[in-house]
């Protein structure tokens, strides 16, 4: 009897729709089962798992000729996520679900890991699971329950959630009745970013707050130079507090992406907050911007929406800065192999920090040339032309230190985030819900940035002066355009292009 179960293979953070054909022929003597159809070693080894799970759960091991094929078998297919349409294969070629009467198994869409036991553990890529069958106009969806929250996020499809696979056969024959499990209420669980340090516990550096104001509030790429202890990297933490609360649909993005990349907290069915990601020095390119023989999302995709903080900014190797160049420009990362490529979102604020030299707070004048130049050798003029803004960190005076119970506490976290949400607001208004000024292009600019004639020659004088390049020209346009909007007006002037200016007198200094 031939049984045919709808399943899905995860491409990216993509779900392609598979079919689980089990074959079994009973009147033939016990030969070994075979799967085809492309499987590595984990869907080889859904045998025994799933040989083992219907003998603990009380069910019968087919003795016959058994073939198993996933198909399309003209691509790869990897991971448990097939233990769950075998077994029902199984049951159904065996005829145990002959006579069923709860769900049709062949309208909906199922994936899952079994245990040995017959529990059933959860999967990669729920949401995509569920985006897919929609798409296919399937039933239902079944899943681990684990798994459900997740799922149950694509709304108008059902999904039901089982935890052994006794439980999935009752749901199957209709010896239990389940609800589907209800979709969130995705408005409800967006929250603001939770930082662990406050900016009115930053002592002293007002100018390098302002240009984090000016980085959240328009998406800009930031970059902070200053000896340790400057306060970089407790900033870098707190940068999280005053950025704006994500959408519906980028809480979506961020969820398919941690999916498929297994790293959705068990239960949890949305991440509904911006993600920060801090990868140490050491971190190799493909941990950094994906890949692997099956593609998976590196630290800049897990990053999307969120930010990606590279402290130490020299320390990192530079094939890994230089493989930053190419994200940073398209907001997507490409992950090509020789069976097809695969294409990650990677729209992130990427926050640096780094020392003026390899000593640390030596001046430059006390290190050796060769050692200065290898320290900045790294620091290619193209992946600096990316970052908006460089300001410097200095260190902060001990008596500025020593009055931390007296006086104005500066600028806090709470003041800053208002001022954010403010131009953000106004940049909706003006240029649709999600495109923030970081992410113009030149022909929006020139729309939706127009500099007075002031500002304008001052732009040309810096550029002449300064020996800028056209990126860092559009960098400061559009720098331009969020201090503008920070302050509340439409037409940029020549003091908003004079700050912007500012935070690009580092390319000559890096």
């Amino acid at each position: 009897m031939l049984a045919r179960i709808p399943s899905y293979l995860l491409q990216g953070i993509d779900a392609l729709p598979c079919e689980v054909e089990v074959d079994a022929d009973l009147s033939t003597f016990d030969q070994k089962p075979v799967i085809v159809g492309l499987p590595d070693a984990g869907v080889k080894e859904a045998l025994e798992r799933v040989k083992s799970a219907l003998t603990n759960s009380g069910y019968a091991w087919p003795q016959g000729r058994l073939v198993i094929n996933l198909a399309p078998a003209d691509v790869r297919k990897e991971g448990p996520v097939y233990d769950l349409p075998i077994a029902v294969g199984l049951l159904a070629a065996t005829g145990v679900l002959a006579n069923a009467a709860g769900l049709d198994y062949r309208s909906c869409v199922l994936g899952g890991e079994l245990a040995l036991d017959g529990r059933v553990r959860p999967i990669k890529g729920a949401i995509a699971l569920a985006a897919m069958a929609r798409q296919r106009g399937a039933k239902a969806v079944i899943v681990p329950a684990d798994n459900a929250p997740e799922a149950a996020v694509v709304h108008d499809m059902p999904v039901y959630g089982v935890r052994t696979l006794s439980e999935l056969v009752g749901l199957l024959v209709g010896a239990i009745e389940a609800e589907p499990t209800p979709p969130p209420d995705i408005g409800m669980l967006l929250g603001q970013a939770a930082a662990s340090v406050d900016f009115g516990d930053v002592r002293g550096q007002e100018g390098v707050k302002r240009a984090i104001v000016v980085a959240a509030a328009g998406g800009h790429n930031l970059l902070m130079l200053g000896p340790p202890g400057s306060g970089k990297t407790m900033m870098a933490k707190a940068l999280p507090g005053v950025l704006p609360p994500l959408t519906p649909q980028e809480a979506i993005d961020i969820t398919r992406i941690y999916s498929a990349a297994g790293q959705m907290p068990a239960g949890v069915g949305l991440i509904a907050v911006r993600p920060v990601r801090s990868p140490h020095h050491t971190a190799s390119t493909p941990s950094i911007v994906g890949g692997g023989m099956v593609p998976r999302p590196g630290e800049i995709s897990l990053a999307h929406h969120g930010v990606l903080f590279l402290d130490e900014l020299p320390e990192f190797p530079r094939d890994v800065l230089e493989a930053l160049r190419q994200p940073l420009e398209d907001h997507t990362v490409v992950i090509a192999r020789a069976h097809g490529a695969v294409r990650f979102p990677a729209s992130f604020m990427l926050i640096t920090a780094m020392n003026p030299t390899p000593k640390g707070d030596l001046p430059p004048g006390e290190i050796g040339k060769r050692a200065m130049e290898q320290y900045l050798a790294k620091l290619s003029g193209p992946l600096l032309d990316r970052i908006d803004i460089h300001v410097e960190a200095p260190a902060v005076p001990w008596k500025e230190l020593s009055r931390r119970d007296e006086g104005p506490r500066g600028s806090s976290t709470a003041v800053m985030r208002e001022q954010v949400l403010a131009a953000r607001a106004k940049q909706d208004q003006r240029q649709g819900a999600g495109l923030a000024n970081a992410r113009l292009s030149g022909r929006q600019l020139d729309t939706w940035a127009k500099l007075d004639e002031a500002a304008t020659q001052l732009l040309g004088q810096a550029m002449t002066e300064l020996g800028l390049s056209a990126r860092a020209y559009d960098k400061i346009r559009r720098t331009s355009r969020t201090i503008a909007d920070l302050e509340g007006v439409e037409t940029i002037r020549a003091h908003h292009v004079s700050e912007a200016v500012a935070y690009r007198l580092l390319d000559r200094k890096v």
